[in-house]
């Protein structure tokens, strides 16, 4: 993990070019075609469990990360991701599931792939050569924003244009990368340089970058719903009921939470209109729906806090 301090001077431009770790040949894996299958899937689950140490060694970069991006959402800022290729699709897939998982509203946190939607499914590879489509995609990113760079080179030009960009607007730059001397990483005010080093097949970073830079925004989108209060413990309060399976599951989590029976967290639901959260504190603060949805709202929909309210009230 590397934090930089912001300067005016920073220009990733004109940097001397030092290779990548991850386009480095691995020399445990020098042999991996001349091997039986199993022996092939050994190596690749060997060279997978570095993703996680990785991730591990910038925890405390990552923290920072997290309470900032919390500060800013808390102000009516967005979270933006800018991504190309593997981690550009990982990010992508992070925002989505976002909205179904914690009940965030769509447009609080934004996913921007080098190439658009149809480089999703139809890999459009020079579409990350291009800074000014990532200054164009940051165009409407603003000073209460934070905008995350995730490229495994640390050098993607489309990514460099999206974070000059939005630090020129004041925002909050993050890199995430697989190169510790990530060529961008000026132009960052954190830098997550996860070291997970040379890839079992040389250059292809749909492997441990892959894995480690979808821990890495798994963790930051999680760690800032929870700081949120779109948890209570470690149960989804806030989860978007848009299907059968989801509306099963919010009785589920109400008698999970409670220790009530079927009939009474039903029973409340309804009288809840629906609203977890709000039966949720009723049940367990013993009020009405009115109190309890007064309390969440006094307390920025924590149920924590609320319920404190609630008994009080």
């Amino acid at each position: 993990m590397i934090v930089t301090e912001r300067t005016s001077a920073m220009t990733p431009h004109h940097s001397v070019r030092v290779e990548s770790p991850t386009e480095r040949r691995n020399p445990r894996t020098l042999d991996i075609d001349r091997l039986p299958t199993v022996e092939v899937l050994r190596l690749l689950n060997a060279e997978d469990r570095t993703a996680a140490d990785a991730v591990a060694a910038v925890l405390p970069g990552l923290a920072l990360v997290v309470d900032r991006t919390v500060r800013q959402l808390g102000s009516g800022g967005r979270l933006h991701y800018f991504g190309a290729g593997s981690s550009g699709r990982l990010a992508v897939m992070d925002a989505a599931e976002l909205i179904p998982t914690f009940g965030v509203r769509p447009g609080l946190v934004v996913a921007h792939h080098a190439g658009g939607s149809a480089a999703l499914t139809l890999p459009t590879e020079g579409a990350e050569d291009r800074a000014e489509d990532g200054a164009a995609d940051a165009a409407d990113v603003g000073p209460l924003d934070v905008a995350v760079g995730i490229t495994a080179s640390g050098r993607t030009p489309y990514v460099g244009g999206a974070l000059q960009a939005a630090r020129a607007a004041g925002a909050f730059t993050v890199l995430v990368s697989a190169n510790p001397q990530a060529e961008l990483a000026p132009l960052a005010e954190v830098h997550l340089g996860v070291d997970t080093g040379p890839e079992a097949i040389t250059g292809s970073t749909r492997l441990k970058a892959a894995t480690a830079h979808k821990l890495l925004l798994n963790s930051l989108s999680t760690a800032t719903m929870v700081a949120m209060g779109h948890t209570y413990s470690n149960l989804m309060v806030d989860v978007a009921a848009g299907n059968d399976k989801l509306r099963g599951r919010l009785s589920a989590i109400l008698e999970e939470a409670t220790g009530r029976s079927p009939a009474a967290c039903a029973e409340a639901l309804a009288a809840a209109g629906g609203e977890l959260k709000t039966a949720l504190v009723g049940l367990l603060a013993d009020c009405g729906p009115e109190r309890a949805r007064s309390a969440l709202a006094a307390n920025g929909g924590r149920v924590r806090p609320a319920l404190a309210t609630a008994a009080e009230g």
